[in-house]
Formats: structure tokens, C-alpha cells, sequence
């Protein structure tokens, strides 16, 4: 999938390498070093959602439904977009070893056109998402006052999807702990400027939920803007000249990212979408029920983000390591980053189980209505979300390995497959045949993620045994 041969005379120096050394303690300790940082940017960009949620929640349980759909709507679509970006990180790495530095800034500015195109064509998504979230069974109420919020957070996808595609290079540059900065200054001005724009603090209008919208909006262009100038400044990334001849197609490195980053696009939609998708089943049978999905899924999104940010090492570091045609890097990784993972994610998933009740109170006001349901029904949700992160964080790294070996549309089927076809269609039939309601719904989520944690990990063992000597 390279876009073309590249003249000698155009070659830097090869980027970032993985250690020499094969010990389990080096790959251990890259994986560490490597995901620490990226997790803590996943930790702080998905905080940016869940403190929007905390902070619009503390107006009442209309408003905490209408915070937790429109977010969760826009998130389907960010998520679906940054698959590009995605894409971007193993077509990178195999540039960026032979130090071919005009292919790397290709591939960076092709992912960028495609970000671009990608959000304008998503807008009406967001300027009629009224009409469609009352299509698809929500309250009038709560459709309303989420759509006040995607109607403006709908701008931000411009500059967030741009930011996904410069992280990536950065990544791939093992530049992580710039990546992390850069998210935890975003999260930092967004968490200000929500509290001080929905309440009216600090000299501010009281704006309400719409408050969220604009706090998102200013702080991802600001982002941007600051990587930009990074990457300006900074004398080794500024050798790749990322965003010269910007305006210029180069259409088989678009075509290359296009056809590997729709997969990956779909792949992350097919979960996401899972849940957004919960979140409407949900918003039909109650607010109450809808409230305390929202209250759930947000700490399972929290918890989610550590192997997700391990997800991202597994891609960088497989993508390098094949690069080289280096199968025992490769196999150390995958092994390292899966033991890592499945780590926190049993003690993550522990908390959850113990202290359940602990955690939801954290988004329910003492004047809330029916806050005593809402805490017992919150608490039971939690419970099997924590079971479930073991399954979800397994199945996420495997997806990571199998991007950096740049195999997207088998992984895309599959996900599909486990995430709606058992995961969703097994939580229809418990929540409603089998009269379980909202945990019927969940317990759909842990057939599907279970499913898929097996699936895309035999899938990696698969390509692995048959390709490492031709493929790679």
C-alpha cells in the first residue's frame, strides 16, 4: 500500500527505531514509556466529555440526558473520522524508518484533506439533529436541548479530526508526552470555560447546556493551532514540512489512507455506535433508565481510555517493528501491551464492582429527581460494565495490533458482526422479550465485546503464522 517508489536523493535520516535488545523487560518498559503518555492524552480528552456531563448534570436530569445524547451522538461521528487518522500512523511508520520524509508529510497531509472533507460532509448530521434524534424515539424535550448543544459542538469537528491526524504523527514520531500536553491544556481550558459559561461564573452569561458546545469548540481550534506551532518549531519535526504544498493532492497516498481508514472508520463506528445506539433503546424506555445509562457508560468510557491509549502503542510500535520485518518485535509487543492491559483492566473493572454506587454518585446532585432510583439503577449498570472491561479491553488492542500490520477490512466484518449482530441483537432480546430492561441492554454489551476480544486477537495470531515472512 506505499503510494510510489520514492527517488534516493529525497531520503533523511530513518526516524524513531525500536530498541535492538529483544529482552521482555525493553518491550515492557517501551510499552510504559510509550503508552503512559498517550493514555494520560486519552484520559484527559475523553475528560472533557465527562466533565461536560458533570458540570450540565448539576442542572437537572433533563439536562444530564440531553449532555449525555448529544454527546454521545457527536462522539459516534469523531470517532468514526478519525479513522483516518488511524490510518495514518502504519502508513507513517514505514516512511518514517527509511527516513523518506516527503512520503511521511504525504500521508499527514492526505489524512488531513480527508479529515476536512469528512467533517464538512457530516454538518447536516448535526444541524438536523433535532429532527433525526425525534425520529429515532427520544423525548421531544430531551431532542431539543441536545440538539441546542450539537448544533454548535458540530463545528468542532473540523479542528478535532485535524489534531487526531497530528497526534498520529507525533505517535508514529514517538513524540508522545507532546501529544499529552496538548490534551491536557484542551481539557484544562474546556473544564474553565464549561463551568464559568453554564453557570454564569467569572463574569461569564449563564448559557446553559449550549455552554458545553462552545467550550469544545474554542478549545479544540486552540489545540490545534498550538500542535501546529509545535510542529513549526520543534527542529526535527519541522524537517518534514507537514504543511507545505497543503493544497496540493497527491491522490495514491489519498487513495492508500482512504482505503485503509474506512475500515478502521466502520470498525470504531461498529462499537461506538453500539452504544449510541443503546443510548436511543434506552431513552425510549425511560429518562430515569436513560439518566442512569449515561452515568455508566460515561465511567466505562473512562476506564476504556488506558487500553485504548495501549491500543495506540500496539499500533505504533507493530507498525515499526514490521517496518523491519522484525517478527519477534513484534510478537513481544503484542504480548507486553495484552498482559499490560488485561492488567488495568481487571483492576479498573474491580473498582467498578466494589464501589459502584460510590462512583455514580459523583453525577447526581442531592436535589436531583428520584435520586435514590437513579443511584440503584446507575449502581447495577456499573456492575457489568466492570465485568465487561477485561473483554472491551482485550478486543481493543487486538484491533491495535492488527492496524499496525495494516489489515482493516476482515477486522471491520468481524466487529460488525460481534458489536450488532450479538451484542446488540443478544441485547434486544434480554432487555425485552426476556423482560430484563436496562440490564438486558448491558449484558448485550459483554456478549459482543467478548465476542470480538477473541475474534480480532486469533485474527493477529493468524496473520502473524502466515505472512510474517512476505507480508512484512
Amino acid at each position: 500500500m506505499e503510494t510510489r517508489p520514492f527517488p534516493l536523493d529525497t531520503l533523511g535520516t530513518p526516524g524513531p527505531r525500536l530498541p535492538e535488545t529483544g529482552s521482555w523487560q525493553t518491550h515492557i518498559s517501551e510499552t510504559l514509556r510509550l503508552g503512559i503518555p498517550l493514555i494520560g492524552a486519552q484520559i484527559t480528552q475523553l475528560a472533557v466529555g465527562t466533565v461536560s456531563i458533570l458540570i450540565v448534570g448539576r442542572l437537572g436530569t433533563a439536562d444530564l440526558a440531553a449532555i449525555v445524547l448529544g454527546y454521545h451522538y457527536f462522539l459516534a461521528i469523531f470517532i468514526f473520522g478519525s479513522g483516518f487518522a488511524s490510518a495514518v500512523v502504519p502508513m507513517a511508520a514505514r516512511t518514517i524508518q527509511v527516513g523518506d520524509r516527503q512520503g511521511t508529510a504525504r500521508h499527514v497531509r492526505m489524512g488531513l484533506w480527508l479529515s476536512l472533507a469528512f467533517s464538512a460532509a457530516s454538518l447536516p448530521l448535526f444541524q438536523y439533529s433535532e429532527a433525526i434524534l425525534v425520529q429515532l424515539g427520544q423525548k421531544p424535550e430531551v431532542a431539543g436541548m441536545a440538539s441546542d448543544y450539537l448544533k454548535i459542538a458540530g463545528w468542532s469537528l473540523f479542528p478535532a479530526l485535524s489534531t487526531m491526524v497530528l497526534r498520529a504523527f507525533l505517535s508514529t514520531m514517538l513524540r508522545t508526552g507532546i501529544v499529552f500536553y496538548a490534551v491536557t491544556s484542551v481539557f484544562l481550558l474546556n473544564a474553565l470555560a464549561t463551568y464559568s459559561l453554564v453557570f454564569g461564573h467569572l463574569g461569564a452569561p449563564a448559557l446553559g447546556i449550549k455552554a458545553a458546545a462552545l467550550a469544545l469548540l474554542g478549545v479544540e481550534g486552540l489545540g490545534f493551532c498550538g500542535l501546529v506551532l509545535y510542529l513549526r518549531l520543534d527542529p526535527e519535526c519541522s524537517k518534514y514540512k507537514l504543511l507545505a504544498n497543503i493544497w496540493k493532492m497527491d491522490w495514491p497516498s489519498l487513495n492508500a489512507i482512504l482505503r485503509l481508514g474506512l475500515p478502521i472508520g466502520f470498525m470504531m463506528l461498529a462499537e461506538d455506535s453500539l452504544f449510541t445506539a443503546s443510548s436511543l433503546v434506552m431513552g425510549s424506555i425511560g429518562t430515569l433508565e436513560l439518566a442512569a445509562h449515561g452515568i455508566a457508560m460515561q465511567l466505562a468510557i473512562v476506564a476504556f481510555v488506558v487500553p485504548l491509549g495501549l491500543s495506540q502503542v500496539a499500533t505504533v510500535r507493530t507498525g515499526l517493528a514490521a517496518a523491519n520485518r522484525d517478527r519477534d518485535g513484534i510478537v513481544k509487543t503484542a504480548v507486553s501491551v495484552i498482559v499490560v492491559a488485561a492488567s488495568v483492566s481487571v483492576l479498573g473493572g474491580s473498582l467498578f464492582v466494589f464501589l459502584r454506587e460510590t462512583l455514580a454518585g459523583f453525577f447526581i446532585g442531592p436535589s436531583a429527581t428520584n435520586a435514590a432510583e437513579l443511584l440503584s439503577l446507575a449502581g447495577q449498570f456499573i456492575l457489568v460494565a466492570g465485568i465487561f472491561q477485561v473483554f472491551d479491553g482485550l478486543q481493543v488492542v487486538g484491533a491495535g495490533l492488527l492496524r499496525g500490520l495494516r489489515d482493516s477490512a476482515v477486522p471491520m466484518v468481524m466487529a460488525m458482526v460481534c458489536y450488532w449482530g450479538l451484542g446488540f441483537g443478544g441485547a434486544l432480546v434480554l432487555a425485552f422479550p426476556l423482560g430484563l430492561g436496562g440490564l438486558g441492554i448491558w449484558l448485550g454489551f459483554l456478549a459482543g465485546l467478548a465476542s470480538a476480544a477473541v475474534l480480532l486477537n486469533a485474527r493477529f495470531v493468524f496473520l502473524l503464522n502466515r505472512n510474517y515472512r512476505t507480508a512484512l
